[in-house]
Protein backbone atom coordinates (compact mmCIF):
# COMPACT_ATOMS: atom_id res chain seq x y z
CA UNK A 1 0.00 0.00 0.00
CA UNK A 2 1.31 3.57 -1.18
CA UNK A 3 2.68 5.51 1.82
CA UNK A 4 0.37 8.67 1.97
CA UNK A 5 2.02 12.06 1.17
CA UNK A 6 2.27 14.33 4.39
CA UNK A 7 0.90 17.59 4.35
CA UNK A 8 2.64 20.66 4.47
CA UNK A 9 1.41 22.52 7.52
CA UNK A 10 1.10 26.03 6.69
CA UNK A 11 0.01 29.30 8.98
CA UNK A 12 -0.85 32.73 8.41
CA UNK A 13 0.66 35.86 10.50
CA UNK A 14 -1.36 38.76 9.76
CA UNK A 15 -5.79 38.30 9.10
CA UNK A 16 -6.42 41.38 7.74
CA UNK A 17 -7.62 41.83 3.93
CA UNK A 18 -4.76 40.47 1.84
CA UNK A 19 -4.64 37.13 4.32
CA UNK A 20 -8.10 36.32 2.53
CA UNK A 21 -6.80 35.71 -0.86
CA UNK A 22 -4.48 33.75 1.12
CA UNK A 23 -6.50 31.57 2.94
CA UNK A 24 -9.09 31.38 -0.37
CA UNK A 25 -5.84 30.31 -1.67
CA UNK A 26 -4.76 27.41 0.65
CA UNK A 27 -8.37 26.18 1.28
CA UNK A 28 -7.98 25.24 -2.94
CA UNK A 29 -5.04 23.19 -1.84
CA UNK A 30 -6.31 21.24 1.02
CA UNK A 31 -5.20 17.76 -0.51
CA UNK A 32 -1.58 19.15 -0.14
CA UNK A 33 -1.88 21.33 2.64
CA UNK A 34 -2.94 21.62 6.38
CA UNK A 35 -3.84 24.91 7.47
CA UNK A 36 -2.77 24.62 10.85
CA UNK A 37 -3.21 28.11 12.79
CA UNK A 38 -2.85 31.95 12.23
CA UNK A 39 -2.06 34.83 14.36
CA UNK A 40 -2.85 38.81 14.66
CA UNK A 41 -2.06 41.30 17.25
CA UNK A 42 -5.87 42.31 17.42
CA UNK A 43 -7.41 40.14 19.95
CA UNK A 44 -9.74 37.85 18.66
CA UNK A 45 -9.71 39.19 15.02
CA UNK A 46 -7.67 35.85 13.95
CA UNK A 47 -10.60 33.86 15.43
CA UNK A 48 -13.45 35.47 13.89
CA UNK A 49 -11.39 35.20 10.68
CA UNK A 50 -10.98 31.40 10.54
CA UNK A 51 -14.60 31.16 12.04
CA UNK A 52 -15.86 33.30 8.94
CA UNK A 53 -14.54 30.52 6.56
CA UNK A 54 -16.03 28.06 8.11
CA UNK A 55 -12.86 26.52 9.53
CA UNK A 56 -13.38 26.85 13.18
CA UNK A 57 -11.00 23.80 13.83
CA UNK A 58 -7.77 26.08 12.89
CA UNK A 59 -5.95 27.81 15.47
CA UNK A 60 -6.00 30.79 16.65
CA UNK A 61 -3.64 33.33 18.32
CA UNK A 62 -3.41 36.78 19.79
CA UNK A 63 0.20 36.69 19.04
CA UNK A 64 2.84 35.04 16.86
CA UNK A 65 5.26 33.29 19.31
CA UNK A 66 2.29 30.76 19.63
CA UNK A 67 1.62 29.90 16.06
CA UNK A 68 5.24 29.39 15.12
CA UNK A 69 5.79 27.42 17.88
CA UNK A 70 3.14 24.50 16.04
CA UNK A 71 6.29 23.52 13.80
CA UNK A 72 4.98 24.89 10.51
CA UNK A 73 6.69 24.41 6.87
CA UNK A 74 5.14 27.48 5.47
CA UNK A 75 3.85 30.89 6.87
CA UNK A 76 2.10 33.47 4.74
CA UNK A 77 2.74 37.02 6.38
CA UNK A 78 0.02 39.38 5.55
CA UNK A 79 0.87 42.01 7.96
CA UNK A 80 1.22 45.85 7.67
CA UNK A 81 4.54 46.83 5.50
CA UNK A 82 6.84 48.08 8.58
CA UNK A 83 5.96 44.51 10.29
CA UNK A 84 7.26 42.24 7.24
CA UNK A 85 10.72 41.95 8.18
CA UNK A 86 9.96 41.26 12.22
CA UNK A 87 7.17 38.77 11.13
CA UNK A 88 9.19 37.21 8.41
CA UNK A 89 12.68 36.81 10.05
CA UNK A 90 10.64 35.40 12.92
CA UNK A 91 9.02 32.48 11.31
CA UNK A 92 12.31 31.65 9.55
CA UNK A 93 14.21 31.04 12.62
CA UNK A 94 11.66 28.90 14.01
CA UNK A 95 12.06 26.70 11.13
CA UNK A 96 9.64 28.05 8.35
CA UNK A 97 9.36 29.13 4.58
CA UNK A 98 8.11 32.41 3.95
CA UNK A 99 5.69 33.76 1.82
CA UNK A 100 5.97 37.28 2.21
CA UNK A 101 3.15 39.41 0.79
CA UNK A 102 4.97 42.75 -1.30
CA UNK A 103 6.69 44.70 -0.46
CA UNK A 104 9.36 42.79 0.65
CA UNK A 105 9.99 45.56 3.32
CA UNK A 106 10.07 49.46 4.37
CA UNK A 107 14.16 49.76 3.96
CA UNK A 108 16.87 48.03 2.27
CA UNK A 109 18.33 47.54 5.81
CA UNK A 110 15.87 45.16 6.72
CA UNK A 111 15.37 43.46 3.43
CA UNK A 112 19.11 42.32 3.17
CA UNK A 113 18.47 41.34 6.93
CA UNK A 114 15.75 39.03 5.54
CA UNK A 115 17.80 37.60 3.02
CA UNK A 116 20.78 36.72 5.17
CA UNK A 117 18.38 34.85 7.88
CA UNK A 118 16.66 32.89 5.29
CA UNK A 119 19.86 31.97 3.51
CA UNK A 120 21.54 31.34 6.87
CA UNK A 121 18.84 28.88 7.81
CA UNK A 122 18.34 27.70 4.22
CA UNK A 123 14.74 28.84 3.95
CA UNK A 124 12.73 29.66 1.08
CA UNK A 125 11.54 33.49 1.50
CA UNK A 126 9.57 34.21 -1.65
CA UNK A 127 7.95 37.92 -2.21
CA UNK A 128 4.02 37.95 -3.19
CA UNK A 129 4.41 39.61 -6.71
CA UNK A 130 1.56 37.92 -8.27
CA UNK A 131 1.25 39.19 -11.88
CA UNK A 132 4.13 36.94 -12.36
CA UNK A 133 1.43 34.64 -12.87
CA UNK A 134 -0.13 36.29 -15.28
CA UNK A 135 0.01 34.76 -19.02
CA UNK A 136 0.69 37.80 -20.31
CA UNK A 137 3.52 39.50 -18.12
CA UNK A 138 4.83 35.60 -19.45
CA UNK A 139 4.79 36.90 -22.52
CA UNK A 140 6.26 40.37 -21.89
CA UNK A 141 9.23 38.54 -20.25
CA UNK A 142 9.39 35.75 -23.21
CA UNK A 143 9.56 38.73 -25.93
CA UNK A 144 12.55 40.78 -24.19
CA UNK A 145 14.31 37.79 -23.32
CA UNK A 146 14.15 36.66 -26.76
CA UNK A 147 16.69 39.00 -27.90
CA UNK A 148 14.67 40.38 -30.87
CA UNK A 149 14.51 44.07 -29.37
CA UNK A 150 18.52 43.94 -29.36
CA UNK A 151 20.23 45.42 -26.51
CA UNK A 152 17.41 47.58 -24.29
CA UNK A 153 19.30 50.44 -23.13
CA UNK A 154 15.89 52.56 -21.89
CA UNK A 155 12.72 51.35 -19.84
CA UNK A 156 9.28 53.48 -18.84
CA UNK A 157 7.15 52.36 -16.31
CA UNK A 158 3.73 53.59 -17.32
CA UNK A 159 0.38 53.16 -15.84
CA UNK A 160 -0.46 54.44 -12.79
CA UNK A 161 -4.31 55.14 -11.15
CA UNK A 162 -6.32 58.44 -11.90
CA UNK A 163 -7.87 57.87 -8.65
CA UNK A 164 -7.41 54.74 -6.82
CA UNK A 165 -6.21 55.94 -2.90
CA UNK A 166 -6.72 53.05 -0.64
CA UNK A 167 -7.33 53.25 3.00
CA UNK A 168 -6.72 52.00 6.41
CA UNK A 169 -3.40 50.61 6.92
CA UNK A 170 -1.87 51.94 3.07
CA UNK A 171 -2.27 55.73 4.06
CA UNK A 172 -0.49 55.43 7.59
CA UNK A 173 3.16 55.78 7.49
CA UNK A 174 3.70 54.26 10.80
CA UNK A 175 2.53 51.39 9.32
CA UNK A 176 2.99 50.88 5.54
CA UNK A 177 6.48 53.19 5.65
CA UNK A 178 5.36 54.65 2.07
CA UNK A 179 2.57 54.84 -0.50
CA UNK A 180 2.00 54.48 -3.70
CA UNK A 181 5.50 53.84 -4.36
CA UNK A 182 5.39 50.22 -2.30
CA UNK A 183 1.52 49.47 -2.78
CA UNK A 184 1.37 49.51 -6.57
CA UNK A 185 5.09 51.26 -7.58
CA UNK A 186 7.00 47.25 -6.71
CA UNK A 187 4.43 45.89 -8.68
CA UNK A 188 5.54 48.02 -12.08
CA UNK A 189 9.26 47.62 -10.84
CA UNK A 190 8.89 43.66 -10.77
CA UNK A 191 7.38 43.80 -14.09
CA UNK A 192 10.18 45.02 -16.36
CA UNK A 193 13.25 44.36 -14.11
CA UNK A 194 12.29 40.53 -14.15
CA UNK A 195 11.96 40.98 -18.00
CA UNK A 196 16.43 42.20 -18.00
CA UNK A 197 17.26 39.73 -15.36
CA UNK A 198 17.19 42.35 -12.77
CA UNK A 199 20.54 44.01 -13.29
CA UNK A 200 21.89 45.42 -9.80
CA UNK A 201 20.55 49.11 -9.35
CA UNK A 202 23.12 51.59 -9.01
CA UNK A 203 21.47 55.22 -8.51
CA UNK A 204 18.44 57.06 -7.97
CA UNK A 205 16.95 60.76 -8.71
CA UNK A 206 13.87 60.76 -7.63
CA UNK A 207 10.71 62.81 -6.54
CA UNK A 208 7.24 62.28 -5.04
CA UNK A 209 4.92 63.78 -3.40
CA UNK A 210 1.11 63.60 -1.44
CA UNK A 211 -0.79 66.45 -3.25
CA UNK A 212 -4.55 64.12 -3.52
CA UNK A 213 -3.95 62.22 -0.82
CA UNK A 214 -3.76 65.01 2.10
CA UNK A 215 -6.66 67.54 0.43
CA UNK A 216 -10.15 66.79 1.47
CA UNK A 217 -11.49 67.50 -1.37
CA UNK A 218 -10.28 64.15 -3.17
CA UNK A 219 -9.81 61.62 -0.55
CA UNK A 220 -12.18 62.19 2.20
CA UNK A 221 -9.41 60.37 5.36
CA UNK A 222 -6.74 62.78 3.72
CA UNK A 223 -6.23 63.90 7.73
CA UNK A 224 -4.69 60.84 8.30
CA UNK A 225 -2.48 60.57 4.95
CA UNK A 226 1.66 60.61 5.95
CA UNK A 227 2.51 58.96 3.32
CA UNK A 228 3.32 59.42 -1.21
CA UNK A 229 0.46 59.31 -3.49
CA UNK A 230 2.78 60.06 -6.46
CA UNK A 231 6.63 59.15 -7.48
CA UNK A 232 8.74 59.57 -10.07
CA UNK A 233 12.61 58.50 -10.65
CA UNK A 234 15.43 58.06 -13.08
CA UNK A 235 16.94 55.15 -11.74
CA UNK A 236 20.44 54.23 -13.41
CA UNK A 237 21.07 49.92 -13.47
CA UNK A 238 24.02 48.20 -14.12
CA UNK A 239 24.50 47.56 -18.42
CA UNK A 240 24.17 50.94 -18.80
CA UNK A 241 20.32 50.95 -18.47
CA UNK A 242 18.21 54.00 -17.75
CA UNK A 243 14.92 53.39 -15.86
CA UNK A 244 12.34 55.81 -16.16
CA UNK A 245 9.63 55.22 -13.04
CA UNK A 246 6.08 56.65 -12.80
CA UNK A 247 3.86 55.48 -10.28
CA UNK A 248 0.55 57.19 -8.81
CA UNK A 249 -2.92 56.58 -6.52
CA UNK A 250 -4.32 59.87 -7.95
CA UNK A 251 -3.85 62.61 -10.83
CA UNK A 252 -5.67 64.63 -13.08
CA UNK A 253 -4.24 62.57 -15.79
CA UNK A 254 -5.42 58.74 -17.45
CA UNK A 255 -2.21 57.39 -17.33
CA UNK A 256 1.18 58.27 -16.44
CA UNK A 257 2.10 56.92 -19.79
CA UNK A 258 2.80 53.07 -21.54
CA UNK A 259 5.52 51.11 -20.25
CA UNK A 260 8.28 50.71 -22.72
CA UNK A 261 11.27 49.07 -23.43
CA UNK A 262 14.19 50.73 -25.99
CA UNK A 263 16.37 48.14 -27.63
CA UNK A 264 18.55 48.41 -30.51
CA UNK A 265 16.71 46.29 -32.88
CA UNK A 266 12.84 46.87 -32.18
CA UNK A 267 11.00 48.59 -29.22
CA UNK A 268 8.37 46.99 -27.07
CA UNK A 269 5.24 49.17 -25.71
CA UNK A 270 3.02 47.40 -23.31
CA UNK A 271 -0.50 49.39 -23.05
CA UNK A 272 -2.24 49.56 -19.26
CA UNK A 273 -5.80 47.74 -18.59
CA UNK A 274 -8.15 49.94 -17.10
CA UNK A 275 -6.93 53.41 -18.31
CA UNK A 276 -8.83 56.11 -16.64
CA UNK A 277 -11.38 53.97 -14.87
CA UNK A 278 -9.82 55.50 -11.36
CA UNK A 279 -8.54 52.27 -10.20
CA UNK A 280 -7.38 50.54 -13.34
CA UNK A 281 -3.88 51.39 -14.82
CA UNK A 282 -1.45 49.71 -12.36
CA UNK A 283 0.45 46.85 -12.95
CA UNK A 284 -0.83 45.05 -10.16
CA UNK A 285 -2.83 42.31 -12.55
CA UNK A 286 -3.00 41.85 -16.20
CA UNK A 287 -2.08 43.74 -18.80
CA UNK A 288 -3.21 45.92 -21.99
CA UNK A 289 -2.39 45.60 -26.02
CA UNK A 290 1.19 44.93 -26.61
CA UNK A 291 2.71 46.45 -29.91
CA UNK A 292 6.16 46.09 -31.15
CA UNK A 293 8.14 48.62 -32.99
CA UNK A 294 11.09 47.74 -35.76
CA UNK A 295 12.20 48.32 -39.22
CA UNK A 296 11.32 45.81 -42.06
CA UNK A 297 13.25 45.75 -45.41
CA UNK A 298 13.68 49.46 -44.25
CA UNK A 299 10.13 50.31 -43.63
CA UNK A 300 9.27 51.57 -40.53
CA UNK A 301 6.41 48.99 -38.83
CA UNK A 302 4.29 48.58 -35.87
CA UNK A 303 3.36 45.12 -34.97
CA UNK A 304 0.39 43.91 -32.49
CA UNK A 305 1.66 41.13 -30.49
CA UNK A 306 -1.91 38.68 -29.89
CA UNK A 307 -1.83 38.29 -26.09
CA UNK A 308 -2.33 35.38 -24.31
CA UNK A 309 -5.48 33.82 -22.59
CA UNK A 310 -5.99 35.70 -19.18
CA UNK A 311 -5.92 34.11 -16.35
CA UNK A 312 -7.36 34.65 -13.14
CA UNK A 313 -5.08 32.41 -10.96
CA UNK A 314 -3.07 34.59 -10.49
CA UNK A 315 -3.03 34.56 -7.13
CA UNK A 316 -3.81 30.77 -6.28
CA UNK A 317 -0.80 29.91 -8.32
CA UNK A 318 1.71 32.41 -6.30
CA UNK A 319 0.72 30.37 -3.27
CA UNK A 320 0.56 27.19 -5.21
CA UNK A 321 4.21 27.79 -6.37
CA UNK A 322 5.81 28.70 -2.64
CA UNK A 323 4.10 25.04 -2.02
CA UNK A 324 5.66 23.80 -4.53
CA UNK A 325 8.98 24.80 -4.03
CA UNK A 326 8.41 23.85 -0.31
CA UNK A 327 7.63 20.27 -1.34
CA UNK A 328 9.86 19.40 -4.12
CA UNK A 329 12.82 20.87 -2.24
CA UNK A 330 13.19 23.88 -4.99
CA UNK A 331 14.33 27.09 -4.39
CA UNK A 332 12.09 30.62 -4.13
CA UNK A 333 9.35 30.59 -7.28
CA UNK A 334 10.71 34.58 -6.80
CA UNK A 335 14.43 34.56 -6.30
CA UNK A 336 14.95 36.59 -2.97
CA UNK A 337 17.53 38.63 -4.26
CA UNK A 338 15.45 40.40 -7.43
CA UNK A 339 12.86 41.52 -4.30
CA UNK A 340 15.88 42.55 -2.09
CA UNK A 341 16.91 44.68 -5.60
CA UNK A 342 13.65 45.87 -6.14
CA UNK A 343 13.60 46.90 -2.36
CA UNK A 344 16.72 48.78 -2.67
CA UNK A 345 15.23 50.88 -5.43
CA UNK A 346 12.07 51.91 -3.26
CA UNK A 347 14.30 52.63 -0.58
CA UNK A 348 16.55 54.72 -3.16
CA UNK A 349 13.45 56.37 -4.14
CA UNK A 350 11.87 57.27 -0.62
CA UNK A 351 15.68 58.67 0.47
CA UNK A 352 16.11 60.80 -2.70
CA UNK A 353 12.69 62.39 -2.73
CA UNK A 354 13.14 63.01 1.19
CA UNK A 355 16.35 64.48 0.28
CA UNK A 356 16.01 66.11 -2.88
CA UNK A 357 18.77 64.86 -5.13
CA UNK A 358 20.21 61.89 -6.68
CA UNK A 359 21.18 58.95 -3.97
CA UNK A 360 23.39 55.80 -4.49
CA UNK A 361 22.13 52.14 -3.69
CA UNK A 362 24.73 50.44 -1.81
CA UNK A 363 24.34 47.06 -1.83
CA UNK A 364 27.00 44.41 0.15
CA UNK A 365 27.77 40.99 -1.55
CA UNK A 366 24.78 38.91 -1.07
Amino acid sequence: MAKEKKKLRIGIIGTGGIAHSHLDAYVRLKDEIELVGGSDIVKGKARKFFDNAGLTEVKAFDNNADLLALELDGVSVCTYNTTHAECTIAAIEAGANVLCEKPMSVTLDDAIKMYNVAKQHKKILTIGFQPRYDPNMDLVRDIVGSGVLGEVYYIQTGGGRRRGIPGGTFIKKELSGVGALADIGCYSLDMVLSAIKYPKPLTVSAYASDKFGKNPKYFNDSKNFTVDDFSVALIRLEGNIALDFRMSWAMHMDSMGDTMFFGTDAGLKIKPAGVGTGWGGAWDGTIGPIFMYSDVQGQLCETSVPLRQPSNDRFYNKVKAFCDAITEGKPAPIPTIESVYNQAIVDGIYRSSQLGKEVDIVLPNL
